[in-house]
């Protein structure tokens, strides 16, 4: 069992996130699920934005690591279990994977790093060990060729083994099945190999 702290994208804690927590606590994991927007869901991603920037990226950044916090060293009853607890496998969706990279990389005990559809920047003397696997479409307005390449080799640098599935002819957020960007062949084929990557954590462990 993988313990997964899933953020939502700028859209807000949607019907497919969710669904996504679901999907994950139906495959035997763990799964926590902070809404960041107060409650707040929107439809398109100019609202989304619109949120994103009224409340702050490092507001937000402080919002999700204050869901993290009181998950790590604890065990699923809440327990306090001390530094033999497993860490986190930290996910996201577009925004709220470019959040969880950020908390991956700050977290020694982090056991995964699971992103569809965003990533974030990482710092020169970034250092970790954790296995990454990215989602993203092929081409995303979002996460462009150079940028993706950029981050690879990055991440790569500060020691993570990554791995990257691109979904061609896919919208952004192709694993919401209530937006227009909704891919199902592509979203089949990403939670295929998604839970495949977390049974390969939980197997490690």
């Amino acid at each position: 069992m993988a313990r997964i702290l899933l953020l939502h994208s700028a859209y807000g804690l949607r019907p497919a996130v969710r669904a996504a927590a679901d999907r994950l606590r139906a495959a035997g994991h763990e799964v926590h699920v902070p809404d960041l927007y107060d409650g707040r869901v929107v439809d398109t991603v100019e609202e989304g934005m619109a949120i994103k920037d009224e409340i702050g990226t490092e507001e937000l950044l402080r919002r999700a690591v204050a869901a993290a916090v009181p998950l790590i060293g604890t065990t699923s009853s809440g327990n306090g279990a001390g530094p033999d607890a497993p860490g986190l496998v930290y996910a996201g969706f577009s925004l709220g994977g470019a959040l969880a990279q950020n908390l991956a990389l700050a977290d020694e005990t982090a056991r995964g790093l699971l992103l569809f559809h965003g990533t974030s920047d990482i710092l020169d003397d970034a250092a970790t060990s954790v296995p990454v696997q990215l989602h993203v479409a092929e081409p995303d307005p979002f996460e462009t060729e150079d940028w993706l390449n950029a981050w690879y080799l990055r991440m790569r640098r500060a020691g993570a083994d990554v791995e990257i599935h691109r979904y061609r002819g896919a919208g952004h957020l192709f694993t919401d099945p209530d937006l227009p960007d909704h891919d199902a062949e592509a979203a089949a084929q990403a939670w295929a190999a998604a839970l495949d990557f977390l049974a390969d954590i939980d197997a490690d462990a």
